[in-house]
């Protein structure tokens, strides 16, 4: 049996102490080895590139999919690619607001064929839920419209709703919306260690600035076919380890990451 790490994070843009926060990130994807990594509210900035930096000597390949600009600064999704990236697009997410949302999209080349993979990032208000809905269904399909390909398909991202929401339901396959239904397998559900797996976790410093309860928001949805490819193995959280720096704790980001080991290879059992 062979599997593919994939590993998903928020990475806060350049809030906070960020050249120290940086160090962390790129220890951390040191360690963990993910094959594919996917970025959100990544900056970009005339010749600076914030994935770049990220990256920069740990061997991977770079799409950037931008989704905001604010006086000259683009936010946006990542992704960093161990594999040879053979195709990206980009879509932005209907009813994004003042803050627009976008899809990114890369084919991923592996040894047992390719591997359509999607970073995105959905409104953050709690009120959102009905748009977020909106924006999960214009996703799906794009999924659908691009996962002709050998392998199953893979959706990561900041998903800013919570395991039980509408919107989860309705890609975990609970949910009929407009009598139409869809199913994607939660890695954390698959391959969790049974916590709730919080992401936005409020033992996070820069987290509880925010006022919010400690939450899961932050996924990695699998598609599966019959031979049983696409099966989330093992999932983690990552990116949870703060270092003390001058006496103050520096977080590598106000989320906590995932990472999950997707089976490639047929199985027969």
């Amino acid at each position: 049996m062979t599997t593919i790490r994939v590993a998903t994070l928020n990475v806060w843009g350049t809030n906070g102490p960020w050249p120290q926060r940086l160090a962390l990130i790129r220890r951390e994807l040191a360690r963990l080895r993910p094959d594919v990594v996917g970025l959100q509210e990544v900056m970009r900035e005339d010749d600076y590139c914030q994935a770049r930096e990220i990256a920069e000597g740990l061997g991977y390949e770079i799409a950037y999919g931008p989704a905001s600009e604010c006086d000259g600064r683009i936010q946006g999704n990542a992704v960093l690619s161990r594999l040879p990236i053979n195709e990206r697009r980009e879509f932005t997410l209907p009813l994004g607001g003042c803050e627009p949302r976008a899809l990114l999209y890369v084919l991923v080349e592996t040894l047992y064929g390719e591997l359509p993979c999607f970073v995105t990032h959905l409104n953050w208000q709690q009120d959102h839920g009905a748009i977020r809905l909106a924006q999960l269904r214009y996703v799906v399909a794009r999924v659908g419209e691009l996962s002709g390909a050998d392998l199953p398909p893979v959706l990561m991202g900041d998903l800013n709703a919570d395991p039980d929401s509408d919107e989860i339901r309705y890609l975990r396959g609970l949910a009929v919306v407009d009598g139409e239904s869809v199913y994607f397998a939660d890695a954390w559900t698959y391959g969790g260690d049974g916590s709730a797996g919080a992401t936005f976790d409020r033992a996070n410093d820069y987290a509880r600035h925010a006022r919010e309860p400690s939450r899961r928001i932050d996924y990695i949805f699998t598609g599966g076919d019959e031979l049983f490819r696409g099966e989330p193995l093992r999932t983690a959280l990552a990116f949870t380890e703060p270092e003390l720096l001058d006496g103050v704790r520096v977080w590598p980001s106000d989320h906590f990451g995932l990472v999950s080991d997707i089976v490639l290879t047929p199985r027969t059992e």
